[in-house]
């Protein structure tokens, strides 16, 4: 059972029977917060992504995609093969490079600020760069056609969560609080069975979060 925007929002208002303005004006929030919590519990391989983008030379500051959350993998192309930068913290080159007019091929990034990579030694070249990056999806609340990949194949954990979320809202029962809960937590385990588990049985480095298959 693969769910829509609108046959979501239906099930919601089924689930909790609740037709109230004030209540139906908040299914998007309920869902957008949903979507949130999958997203950030489970690395499902569908969102990863790979883009390319451009260094400046002499600027040691790269732009983060906008749907950027969290890397993989970042390389410089250069002689026509790729030269993966290894991932620092900041101090880290910041000492390795105390003076930004060192130029060279970087070796060495790091997260700057939300929109910012910072690279090491500053490019002597406008390099061309490879981002490997894990991304929030457009979600079923504003995609076109009113789909997602959760809304087809994580329904119920979409489901379950925003029924957490709304029930939150309504300061409902306890008991049905709890049931909620424990349908979203069972759902969720489902997509980090398959995403944890069995999605990453063959890969050639198990460099992803590594969980048992129920």
């Amino acid at each position: 059972m693969a769910f829509t925007f609108t046959t979501l929002k239906t099930a919601i208002q089924d689930y909790t029977q609740n037709t109230e303005s004030t209540f139906v004006s908040q299914l998007s929030r309920f869902i957008i917060n949903a979507e949130e919590r999958i997203l950030k519990e489970c690395q499902l391989d569908v969102f990863r992504i790979n883009e390319q983008g451009t260094l400046t030379s002499g600027t040691k500051f790269l732009t983060k995609p906008t749907k950027y959350l969290a890397p993989f993998s970042l390389s410089v192309i250069s002689s026509s093969e790729n030269k993966f930068l290894l991932y620092k913290h900041v101090s880290f080159l910041q000492d390795y490079t105390p003076n930004p007019a060192t130029t060279g091929l970087p070796l060495y990034y790091a997260d700057w600020d939300d929109t910012t990579f910072l690279v090491a030694p500053t490019p002597d070249s406008g390099y061309t760069v490879e981002l490997h990056y894990f991304y929030r999806p457009t979600s079923i609340t504003a995609s076109g056609d009113g789909t997602s990949w959760l809304g087809t194949n994580g329904e119920l954990a979409l489901l379950y969560g925003s029924l957490v979320e709304a029930y939150t809202f309504m300061k409902g029962e306890q008991d049905l609080m709890s049931l909620y809960n424990a349908r979203f937590q069972e759902s969720l385990q489902w997509l980090k069975n398959l995403a944890e588990g069995q999605g990453t049985r063959d890969e050639y480095r198990y460099d992803t979060v590594r969980r048992s298959v129920a």
